[in-house]
């Protein structure tokens, strides 16, 4: 194995509880509204709203921007069709506020002791910049999926990542809680780390998190943030 360098971290779900933080929100806002499948649904169309940029139907759309789309298409369905502007822009940006998992502060604070730790988020710098200052996440380097003006799982984005630090992408580890974003890491020469989130869509939507067969030797399938302190 090369030396490592660098830890890239995705953002949502595997170092930031957006479910839970959005349910709570909008369990607290609108009462009669159910949270958690507001939440799952909201999620639910990042995906296909990604791939319109991917493919090229939509030019370059921030996440932010994204979501606002998604958003305006989900509340006439949760019978909150009726809200003005300036709720609307203030529910987007819960993004922006999204609570950390418990684990997420002091493991990173401990991992920079030993590496360069950045995000690599398809969230747009802004947002990112905003939930590090709400979550006091202790990035040594924000980078986004803006910076690239490609979106993961396009190659650009992780070896955008070991072009910023001059290192070689294998010293360049990824660290996710999704096996399709450590997979395409890995075909572009990343080393990768796997992090079990159970709860990321609700404990009523409890996620597999076994291990993927196609993780090669060095993938390391951990539970805590500070647990790479010895990868």
């Amino acid at each position: 194995m090369m030396p490592l360098r660098v830890l890239a971290f995705d953002v949502f779900g595997t170092v930031v509880d957006w479910h839970g933080t959005i349910a709570k929100e909008i369990d607290a806002l609108y009462p009669g509204v159910d949270g958690n499948a507001f939440a799952l649904a909201w999620r639910a169309g990042y995906r296909p709203a990604m791939q319109r940029v991917m493919t090229g139907e939509l030019g370059w759309t921030l996440i932010d921007d994204l979501h606002r789309m998604i958003l305006d298409e989900l509340l006439p369905r949760f019978g909150l069709g009726h809200l003005d502007e300036a709720a609307r822009r203030r529910l987007n940006k819960v993004w922006h506020r999204l609570d950390p998992w418990p684990d997420a502060v002091d493991g990173l604070a401990r991992l920079t002791s030993r590496f360069m730790v950045c995000s690599l988020s398809n969230g747009n710098l802004g947002l990112l910049a905003d939930m590090a200052k709400h979550a006091r996440l202790p990035w040594d380097c924000i980078l986004s999926a803006e910076v690239f003006r490609k979106y993961k799982p396009d190659p650009a984005t992780y070896l955008g990542v070991a072009r910023v630090f001059d290192v070689p992408p294998a010293e360049v580890m990824l660290v996710a809680a999704h096996h399709d974003d450590l997979a395409a890491a890995r075909a572009c020469g990343l080393q990768t780390a796997y992090i079990e989130r159970p709860l990321e869509f609700g404990a009523a939507s409890m996620k597999d998190v076994s291990p993927h067969p196609d993780n090669h030797w060095h993938a390391k399938n951990i539970g805590h943030l500070a647990d790479l302190l010895g990868c």
